[in-house]
């Protein structure tokens, strides 16, 4: 059996797959590998395809023999059907690429009941007012959180809160009571989170179902001092709602990982606001994170061959609802 590691550039896919994990496979099926950019890809005998970020819609026909993709990064909205439509399985490292969100997203909000970024914005200029403001955010005892979305992100998140004293709700139609209470949460209306918690942090799944799916109301219902966390997408709201709450309470606050507009982030309205804090879409994977989803693919290939089931492969249904 043939395998090739295939990605729009081959710098991108020399970031999650390392040389080590292409000698593993190449040991695993006891044949070399082949390494190619896409515009290179004519198309061939082989049996797996590996690649990440950047693989595009193929032409299956050119790939007779072709039974698996491992897709060493997230989403696989673009490609997936085809694939899945013409009987090729195809596994996903959309579970590991969740990890890091889900860390990034958990210190967020641990730091956020604490009010440490309202405070650390004006801390050199008026340590007394910093101080103030700290005692007046709840900290992490009892205090509300809202998880909006349970996928592979939200759910994450959820595990790691029960490690606090922190009190967590969530919002998601598709899950249901039983697998709310496996992750400690309890599940409520977006408007009951908008209105009851200190925290909201965004992990609802990005598909033209939920694009505005955040309002005005919700985002204006926010008590004084809550946090709206969002590493999910823009699109899921209108910003504008988001700027006009936190100008007219300017004790809310926002920490964003994403905006809709990502290449024109100088014309965001939100970067006006001494009270709204966005980071460079940095919650993802990053640095040697990505050698695990290259990993995780390359452990799937062992899990195929051996006849295991994994949870990492993807089926039409669930293209239904997954990012």
């Amino acid at each position: 059996m043939k395998a090739a590691f295939l990605a729009a550039e081959e710098i991108t896919l020399r970031r999650v797959f390392t040389d080590r994990q292409i000698e593993e496979v190449e040991e695993i099926l006891k044949t070399k590998a082949t390494v190619l950019e896409c515009k290179d890809a004519p198309g061939g005998d082989e049996d797996f395809l590996f690649s990440t970020w950047g693989f595009p819609k193929i032409d299956v026909k050119k790939y007779p023999n072709l039974k698996c993709v491992f897709y060493g990064a997230g989403s696989v909205q673009l490609f997936g059907r085809n694939l899945l439509e013409n009987n090729i399985r195809l596994f996903s490292a959309w579970k590991a690429n969740a990890v890091p969100v889900a860390e990034f997203t958990f210190a967020q909000i641990l730091l956020a009941v604490k009010g440490y970024f309202p405070s650390l914005a004006i801390a050199k200029k008026d340590r007394p007012k910093a101080n103030r403001l700290i005692n007046a955010h709840p900290g992490a005892y009892q205090t509300r959180v809202g998880i909006l979305g349970l996928g592979a992100i939200g759910s994450l998140v959820a595990g790691r809160l029960k490690s606090t004293d922190l009190e967590v709700w969530a919002y998601d139609p598709f899950v249901k009571e039983e697998r709310a209470k496996e992750l400690g949460v309890s599940l409520h209306s977006l408007e009951e989170i908008f209105a009851s918690c200190q925290v909201v942090t965004n992990h609802i799944a990005n598909l033209p179902a939920t694009v505005g799916i955040l309002k005005r109301e919700h985002f204006f219902s926010m008590p004084d001092y809550a946090c709206f966390i969002n590493t999910g997408r823009g699109a899921q709201l209108d910003e504008n709602d988001l700027y006009d709450a936190l100008k007219d309470n300017h004790t809310r606050f926002a920490l964003l990982d994403v905006i809709t507009d990502e290449k024109n982030f100088d014309k965001c309205v939100l970067n006006e606001l001494d009270n709204c804090f966005i980071t460079p879409h940095m919650a993802g994977t990053s640095g040697l994170e990505t050698e695990r989803m290259g990993q995780r693919m390359v452990d799937n290939l062992k899990l195929y061959l051996k006849g295991e089931k994994s949870e990492d492969e993807v089926t039409l249904k669930m293209l239904e609802t997954m990012a």
